[in-house]
This record gives C-alpha cells, sequence and structure tokens, in this order.
C-alpha cells in the first residue's frame, strides 16, 4: 500500500483523473515540485511541429520484396538492428504512406502495451512504415537530441506512466502526451545535450551500414547470390505464387537425432551445396574446446543493489538498451560471465520471421563481463576463425537459415547441438576475413559508443533535475 499527501492545484491539473497512481508517481511529483519551484517549461504539444500517432488501418502482410514494406512495431524500434525482425506490409493496400513512414529525426514514443520506450529515428531505418502504436515527434523549437534525451531520461519515463489508460492493454494518447511538462535548462545546456545525442544517432546509423556492407563483401567473396523467399523454408507470411515445399527422403538419409521434415529440407540442402563450393570448415571445427557452452543455471536472488548484476534474456539481448533484471551476485560464478568476442546465439523461441531465435549476437564492450541466460548457446572461436568472421557469416541470411534447419519443438524450439556442429562456415582467404572481422569489431564498438553518448545525454538531464531540486 502506498500513501502520500499531495497538493489541490495537483488535482486541478490532472483535471478528468482520479487514480492515486497519477499523482503518487515519483515522476509526476518530481516535475510537479520543480514547475512550482518556477523552473522554465513549456507543454510539448507547444514544443513540437507534429505530435501524432498514424491512422489504425488493415495490415496486409507481404513477403519481402519490391511489393512490400519494411514495418516496423514498437517492439522493433528499439532494437538495435530494427529491420532483422521487422514484417513487410503490401505497398498496394498500405493505406496514408505518408503518415505512417518514419522520417530521419522523428523522436518515436511506444504507446501501447510497453508505454514510453523512445527512440530517434536514424538513416537505418528511416523510410520504413512505423506502426500506429508509436507516437511521432517533429520538433524545430528546441534542440531536437534535448527533446529525445529529456523523454529518455528514467524521471520522465516514470511521469509518463502516471498518463496511461486502459485495463488490459496500457495506452497513451498522443493529446494526453502533448500536456507533458518539458523543462528548459540554459541553451548551452539543451545544446551540449542536443551534441550527444545526434552523435549517439550518426554512430548507430554507420554501425548498421557497416554490418550491412560486411554481409555483401562476404557474400561478393564467397560467390554467394542473394537469397530470396523461395530458397528457403519460411514461417512468414508468402505470396500465393510462392511454391509448397514437398520433398521426398530415402530412409536410409534419416539421422536418429530427427525426424523433424524441416532438417531434412531440400531447398536448404541447395543452399548448403551453394556455400561448399567454397573451402568451407564446420561449425564445429571452427571454435575451442569448449565447443557450445551455456551460462548454465544458478539460483536467482533478485535484489535491488549497487552491488547486483544484471541478468540479460533474450527479450533485451537485441535492445539498444538491454534493462534485464538485478540479481544478488552470490549466487552467480564469475566464469559464468560473457568475454568479449564470444558468438552467441538465442536458443529458443518460435520459428515465425520476426522471432529473434537462432539469431546471432557478438558480444562487444557493452556485453563484456554481462551475465546472460542460460538459453544461449555461447561460442569461442579457434585463432585461425576470427571472431567477427565467424559473427558476420552466422548472422548472415545464409547463417540463419542453416542454423533454423537444425531446429526441433513445436512451440518453443530449440537447436539440436550435434546438427549445429556441421554447419558450413565458408573459409575465405587470410586478407579478406581479416578485413570483415576488424570491420564487424569497428561496428560493435561504434554502438558501443553510441550507448555511451546517449547514456551521458540523459545523464545530464538528470543532474539539471538534481540541481533544480537543490536550489
Amino acid at each position: 500500500m502506498r500513501s502520500g499527501e499531495i497538493k489541490m492545484s495537483w488535482i486541478r491539473e490532472g483535471q478528468s483523473s482520479f487514480t492515486p497512481d497519477y499523482y503518487l508517481n515519483i515522476g509526476k511529483k518530481t516535475i510537479s515540485n520543480l514547475l512550482d519551484k518556477g523552473v522554465a517549461w513549456k507543454r510539448l504539444d507547444s514544443l513540437s511541429d507534429k505530435l501524432y500517432q498514424g491512422g489504425i488501418f488493415k495490415r496486409n502482410y507481404n513477403e519481402a520484396g519490391n511489393k512490400s514494406y519494411p514495418y516496423v512495431t514498437a517492439t522493433d524500434m528499439v532494437k538495435t538492428q530494427p529491420l532483422k525482425t521487422a514484417k513487410y506490409l503490401s505497398k498496394k493496400f498500405t493505406p496514408w504512406i505518408d503518415e505512417m513512414t518514419l522520417k530521419n529525426h522523428q523522436i518515436l514514443v511506444s504507446c501501447a502495451g510497453t508505454v514510453g520506450n523512445t527512440v530517434l529515428v536514424n538513416s537505418s531505418f528511416a523510410g520504413c512504415i512505423g506502426s500506429q502504436e508509436i507516437i511521432r515527434i517533429e520538433t524545430s523549437k528546441v534542440p531536437l537530441g534535448y527533446l529525445f534525451a529529456y523523454l529518455s531520461s528514467p524521471i520522465i519515463y516514470e511521469y509518463i506512466q502516471s498518463m496511461i489508460y486502459g485495463a488490459v492493454v496500457p495506452r497513451i494518447s498522443a493529446e494526453e502526451l502533448g500536456s507533458l511538462p518539458i523543462l528548459l535548462p540554459s541553451d548551452k545546456v539543451q545544446e551540449e545535450i542536443h551534441t550527444l545525442t545526434i552523435q549517439s544517432s550518426d554512430l548507430r546509423a554507420e554501425a548498421n551500414r557497416i554490418l550491412s556492407e560486411v554481409q555483401s563483401l562476404l557474400f561478393k567473396k564467397a560467390n554467394l547470390p542473394v537469397l530470396n523467399n523461395s530458397d528457403y523454408e519460411s514461417f512468414g507470411n508468402q505470396s500465393s505464387s510462392r511454391e509448397t515445399s514437398t520433398f521426398t527422403r530415402n530412409i536410409n538419409q534419416i539421422s536418429p537425432l530427427s525426424i523433424n521434415a524441416f532438417n531434412y529440407s531440400k531447398r536448404i540442402e541447395k543452399l548448403e551445396v551453394i556455400v561448399k563450393k567454397n573451402n568451407c570448415l564446420s561449425l564445429s571445427n571452427c571454435l575451442d574446446d569448449s565447443q557450445f557452452f551455456s551460462s548454465g543455471s544458478f539460483k536467482r536472488l533478485e535484489l535491488n543493489s549497487p552491488k547486483s548484476i544484471k541478468l540479460i534474456n533474450q527479450s533485451d539481448i537485441f535492445n539498444i538498451r538491454k534493462k534485464g533484471k538485478m540479481l544478488a551476485r552470490m549466487f552467480v560464478r564469475g566464469d559464468k560471465l560473457v568475454e568479449y568476442g564470444e558468438v552467441i546465439l538465442a536458443g529458443v523461441g518460435t520459428l515465425g520471421e520476426g522471432e529473434t531465435f537462432c539469431r546471432a549476437i557478438f558480444a562487444n564492450e557493452e556485453l563484456e563481463g554481462q551475465l546472460i541466460s542460460g538459453e544461449f548457446i555461447r561460442m569461442k572461436t579457434k585463432a585461425n576463425v576470427l571472431s567477427g568472421y565467424l559473427y558476420a557469416w552466422l548472422s548472415s541470411d545464409y547463417g540463419f537459415r542453416l542454423i533454423r534447419k537444425t531446429h526441433t519443438g513445436t512451440k518453443l524450439c530449440r537447436p539440436i547441438q550435434e546438427l549445429l556442429k556441421n554447419i558450413p562456415v565458408p573459409i575465405l582467404d587470410k586478407e579478406s576475413m581479416i578485413e570483415i572481422d576488424e570491420q564487424v569489431k569497428k561496428a560493435h564498438t561504434m554502438l558501443f559508443d553510441a550507448l555511451n553518448f546517449e547514456n551521458q545525454a540523459i545523464d545530464l538531464i538528470e543532474k539539471e533535475i538534481e540541481s533544480w531540486q537543490e536550489s
């Protein structure tokens, strides 16, 4: 039970809201106290050129290609690479294209389900169609980067939670968000925060560009054609022209490991034949003696303390901000923590095209020393196969499809590790592999730097709020 005292003026400010959470929310109380102190502020809608949600429309999904738009949801937008898991909408049947298209340097705020997550659109996913469950903000009346960092700060995130309505699906409207007070420090501070935010956004866009170019380079060096939807088994939306995948196998070809037809796909077998035209090693021969390993199981005691350690799971690890759960360190061994350069696979999930199951992660400076859940498959490479290169291969369309071929299970699937060991990895000339490795590591360092710049900007917001509270 929570209780507290509020001022009558806050009731008038709340207008139609009489819920205790609205007034006892820590963000709401903090900002309301600062407004009473006379800190300069303006409403969000008065600082916005545009503040809107986008219309509701029937979504006609399609397979990727020239006849479809990438469709970014509130779940996709917070990921480091939003397009990796994006679905695709039919160009023919999607209305209000201009209104729904995400524009570079728009501020996005999730407004249904998980409310209050913020993202600044960068060039890596500008031009995509955005979900109607995302509020878009455009401004030229205040430094863009300052406004984004302000909305991203923990205290404002808490304030936004006080505006939520809806019992089953929490929501917030663009009109309600427009009433949010935006505290205004000096122009110098605003510009400093803006600069850090834009640096962060630009680094993130450049990192994604490099990762995309790295895979193109790998395909070129290995003489691999770009895949289309007819080249593999797909659990996503498909066109009516796509042929049904049927095939026969001799009983002698069936392994005791599995009778799942997906594991014997002739489409994927054709991909393996193409890959094996190169000099190849099996995945197991690329790894050190530990082969596949995980963090294992351990007692989890949730503890909110400066001495806690964060546990990162699959729902967090692909996101820009990995919130995780805070656990007591007493049950966690040091050898369970992630080391720089590990290649990690999301080891459990479903087979939808937009799911993260079987997607690869490179352990950069952000993940180094972190604790990840036991569902991840972790790998360390031998000296002759560089970790950045292996990540580039396993995160490519070819690598992803080959990993998915090894799955077992119905609802929650997992790779069969004995099959996973045999995935072919093309071995290029030494110079090309070094170049790809260096570019992958450079891009992931840029992603780490981008997060640090963004954190610095948000920290400056928090310091300004603290200074106003103390004055």
